[in-house]
């Protein structure tokens, strides 16, 4: 696998604003990476990584975005350690999961857990984006951290789990999940409209999917735009607020020992 420069200029990155009860970081997708043979496929995708371990406090392996040109392939492998959703931003293609493709649009989310192979091939006629999060399974943070046995094994394959985010409005992750990704939802905000996000048990990670506005945290004030991804740390409290009507994807890092109250 190797990895040059985006065409795409510029990028905009500020972890640590606003200290731990406001913004973890800000970044947009300007600058990102091209890499070619994204597990062993053939083809180029575009990645940014938005935020890792450095700037969380969760299980969180990392919050990243990713573009493929149609025909592409982001290549099928398994997931051994690890839980990971897939949240189609733009786009049409087929979720491949344990060998078999799903259709897959816009608002379209996959759930995968221990066990199972995924990947995601684009069928239409534009690039198709898609949101990243991938987060540590129990079993594998016991081994990190020296608490649990040093090989916890693979669960079996289990089924496709794949959602539409966009009509549910909210999706919980119980039931396939066990690690910090507890709930993904969208947050829809019209022009002049504003509302305040926070957990005191959880981090928060937040796409911006369409429209503009700010978000203002301990102080500190970052502008919104089109794939431009914020996260927040625990017991911060940030206001968003909308210059336009405003989509936010919003997903819940529940910290470890703590449970995260339901919505």
């Amino acid at each position: 696998m190797t990895v040059s420069a985006a065409s795409r200029p510029g990028t905009v990155t500020v972890p640590g604003a606003g200290g731990p009860r406001g913004f973890r970081s800000v970044a947009a997708v300007a600058g990102a990476a091209t890499v070619h043979g994204v597990h062993g496929a053939a083809g180029r995708t575009h990645w940014k990584c938005f935020a890792g371990r450095r700037q969380l406090d969760s299980a969180t392996e990392a919050v990243e975005w990713a573009s493929i040109p149609p025909g592409g392939l982001s290549g099928e492998h398994r997931h051994t350690r690890t839980e990971e959703i897939y949240l189609v931003l733009h786009g049409r293609g087929e979720f491949l999961f344990n060998g078999v493709p799903h259709p897959v649009g816009a608002g379209s989310l996959a759930l995968t857990a221990p066990g199972n192979v995924h990947g995601l091939r684009n069928t239409g006629h534009t690039d198709l984006d898609w949101w990243v999060i991938e987060t540590l399974a129990p079993g594998t943070d016991a081994v990190l951290s020296g608490t649990g046995p040093s090989h916890p094994g693979v669960p079996p394959m289990g089924d496709a789990v794949i959602h539409d985010l966009f009509a549910e409005r909210t999706v919980s992750t119980d039931g396939v999940f066990s690690g910090p990704l507890r709930r993904v939802e969208t947050v829809e905000l019209g022009t002049g409209g504003r509302t305040e996000l926070g957990s005191p048990d959880a981090e928060l990670a937040v796409f911006v999917h369409s429209g503009a506005g700010r978000a203002t945290a301990g102080g500190a004030t970052a502008d919104l735009s089109p794939d431009t991804c914020v996260t927040l740390g625990a017991g911060s409290s940030t206001v968003f607020e909308a210059a336009t009507p405003l989509r936010l994807l919003v997903v819940t890092l529940a910290l470890p020992g703590r449970s995260v109250e339901a919505s």
